[in-house]
């Protein structure tokens, strides 16, 4: 193991001397790129993330997992079981807050943003033949709110609230990621199911392919009602088969984040890596075209990681 070790700070040792970064100069550095579940966005972003890491950020071994997302994520960051991950903005929030019912028993002080990315829509879609119409017609029915306390049933939890309502309204409540929601919904034993992801999920586009759905809109003064970092947003027409007009929700930020252990110079090539290959991440999927660098240091509710914030002020963005 001596010999090894003393093999990598020699090649370090060549690399620095070269003038190749001090990223670069680690040869064992370890990337592991927190997702969320197969069949959402997070993930095949996730792995294009990891795939330009790999081949942009020299000496650096990448993994994907796949997880439960937002709430998951964010306690293993604080654990340094990973090196970044993907989360929804209000759950970042109330991790730095320790906001227990969220699933923070404690503040993750750890936590330090790398960039707020693209926005997660609310979507809620019902079978057809359920003659659900409206958020009120959710009443009676079963719904699937996302893996228990994930980003995504963190926003039903606040939704179902704002509009005066709660789980015990509904007739059955599933906590399942969202290939098994949709499963369940063609199979016939569940009504709807509400996902906070991208516009053009796969889970959906394959349940819209697959039965005729209903789009099921959220009023704008829930948007008005919850506050930062909830905004109203639209689904545009066409996004899954069969929508044939925009139905109103709600939208909030994704970020990306890290955590304090990370050094400055892994963090800073994270950064820049991900806004220098964006076309990467555009082709693993559609959301992503709505990531920049102008947006990228915007509404992140912790603080930025040094490394971060490093490439933002060359940038000329901070």
């Amino acid at each position: 193991m001596l010999h090894m070790k003393g093999k990598f700070l020699a090649a370090g040792a060549v690399a620095i001397g070269l003038g190749f970064n001090v990223a670069a100069a680690n040869a064992q550095e370890f990337i592991n790129v927190l997702t969320g579940g197969t069949s959402g966005v997070y993930y095949p972003l996730g792995v294009a993330l990891s795939k330009i890491y790999g081949d942009n950020i020299e000496g650096v071994r990448t993994q994907v997992q796949s997880t439960k997302a937002s709430v998951e994520n964010l306690n293993l960051l604080q654990q340094g079981r990973g090196e970044i991950a993907f989360a929804l903005g209000d759950s970042v929030k109330s991790a730095w807050e320790g906001d227990e019912e969220a699933g923070f028993p404690q503040q993750l002080d750890k936590l330090r943003g790398i960039a707020a990315i693209y926005p997660n829509y609310i979507q809620i879609v019902a079978s057809q033949e359920s003659g659900i119409q409206n958020f009120e017609d959710l009443k009676g029915r079963s719904l699937s709110v996302g893996a228990p306390k994930s980003g995504t049933e963190l926003n039903a939890r606040r939704i179902f609230d704002a509009m005066g309502m709660s789980y015990d309204d509904l007739s059955q409540t599933e906590y399942l990621p969202f290939g098994e929601s949709v499963e369940l919904i063609k199979n016939r034993q569940l009504d709807a199911t509400l996902q906070s992801a991208g516009l053009g999920v796969a889970s959906i586009k394959d349940l819209a392919l697959s039965m005729p759905v209903t789009m099921v809109a959220v009023p704008e003064e829930v948007a008005e009602s919850l506050g930062a970092p909830f905004l109203s947003a639209t689904i545009p027409a066409g996004t899954y088969e069969g929508q044939d007009e925009d139905v109103a929700t709600l939208a909030i930020t994704n970020i990306l984040v890290t955590h304090s252990d990370v050094s400055d110079d892994v963090a800073y090539e994270m950064t820049k890596q991900l806004f220098e290959n964006l076309d990467g991440m555009v082709a693993a999927h559609a959301a992503a075209k709505a990531i920049s660098a102008e947006k990228g240091p915007q509404g992140v509710p912790v603080p930025l990681h040094p490394g971060a914030e490093r490439y933002y002020k060359e940038q000329g963005l901070l």
